[in-house]
């Protein structure tokens, strides 16, 4: 294993940080290598980078607008070439994905859900937005808050997940408009923020913000429509301050998922079992920082990289590929009030 992954960071900033940082992580080394600016853009906070790897999209901010700035990827150093933006008033979006042409946006703050045509960054073009309506129990449920907005595995619907509205909502792209077919409604205070899709297509894990819980979903692609079949703790039991939960993500052998905890500060291991989908708690362990907004595996799965936005650094975790469990490595690299990571490989 004598590669070199190149990976960017998304950031705020609000105090230091001047945009997107683009980082290496020496797999023969077992080390992150320092961060650069890539790209000045106001607070970056989430991004996305297409399946031929030649567009990186994030989020952006400035002069109290808000939306979508547009990249080319040199691909050999991961220089980012700035092409295009849509930007409109108001607060910018909170998560973003590309897939097929299509970029889908989630604006926290707004409540609302937009879809770009994207099949090259200079063609970005806002073609339908959907407004949320509802709230929820929760204090932080006074009105929608979408937090994730993403296409299914296999293209056919796009699917929502609405912090303030405890909403799993699946649309379908027709024409200009997002139609929706199907809302799963959580138990109400969850806050639902992330999901993820295992590798067989008819399961999937919502990662619950507020109540620091993954539930386990059977999926029917025919209808688009979810229903639960588990929810399992991501913090321990007797932990009891405030915790947020943060990201969702699963190997690509759909072996284990691993969800972020902000106030616990640590990354949840959970093993899925072969014939059920559902997980068991394998560890849950420090992420070596304030604050995990995110985390990423490497393109090897050897690697886990946690991203802790309020001690605004990069660490680096081996990842057991047989047993899931991580271990802390002697590799930490400062990128200020970092969100996001994505890498190019």
């Amino acid at each position: 294993m004598a590669q070199k992954y190149i990976g960017f960071a998304g950031t705020y900033t609000r105090e230091s940080s001047e945009g997107i940082y683009r980082f290496v992580l020496d797999a023969e080394a077992g080390k992150l290598e320092a961060a650069e600016v890539a790209a000045k853009v106001g607070s970056p906070t989430y991004l996305a980078i297409s399946e031929d790897k030649r567009q990186l999209y994030s989020v952006a901010q400035q002069d109290g607008l808000g939306g979508v700035h547009a990249y080319e990827i040199v691909s050999d150093s991961g220089e980012l070439h700035y092409v295009n933006e849509k930007l409109e008033e108001g607060a910018p979006p909170c998560h973003l994905d590309i897939q097929n042409g299509v970029l889908v946006t989630g604006n926290y703050h707004k409540g609302t859900v937009d879809l770009f045509q994207a099949h090259r960054p200079s063609a970005l073009a806002l073609k339908g937005t959907v407004q949320h309506e509802g709230n929820g129990p929760h204090e932080r449920q006074e009105k929608p808050h979408v937090h994730y907005t993403a296409q299914t595995p296999d293209g056919r619907y796009v699917i929502v997940a609405d912090l303030g509205t405890d909403e799993l909502v699946t649309y379908k792209i027709e024409g200009q408009a997002l139609v929706k077919v199907a809302t799963l409604h959580v138990e109400s205070g969850s806050g639902p923020r992330h999901l993820a899709f295992h590798p067989d297509g008819k399961t999937a894990y919502l990662m619950t913000e507020l109540s620091s819980e993954v539930i386990v979903l059977d999926y029917d692609a025919d209808q688009g429509s979810f229903t639960e079949k588990q929810k399992i703790k991501a913090i321990p039991s007797d932990f009891n301050e405030t915790n947020d939960a943060s990201a969702i993500h699963i190997t690509s052998d759909g072996k284990f998922v691993y969800t972020g905890n902000r106030g616990h500060n640590s990354i949840a291991v959970f093993q899925v079992d072969e014939e059920t989908k559902e997980l068991t708690l394998i560890e849950i362990t420090s992420t070596g920082g304030n604050w995990p907004r995110d985390f990423v595996l490497d393109p090897s799965e050897s690697f886990i990289v946690a991203s802790n936005q309020k001690s605004g650094n990069l660490v680096l975790f081996a990842r057991d590929q047989k047993t899931g469990k991580l271990t802390q490595l002697d590799s930490v690299v400062d990128v200020p009030e970092v969100v996001c990571v994505k890498f190019l490989g």
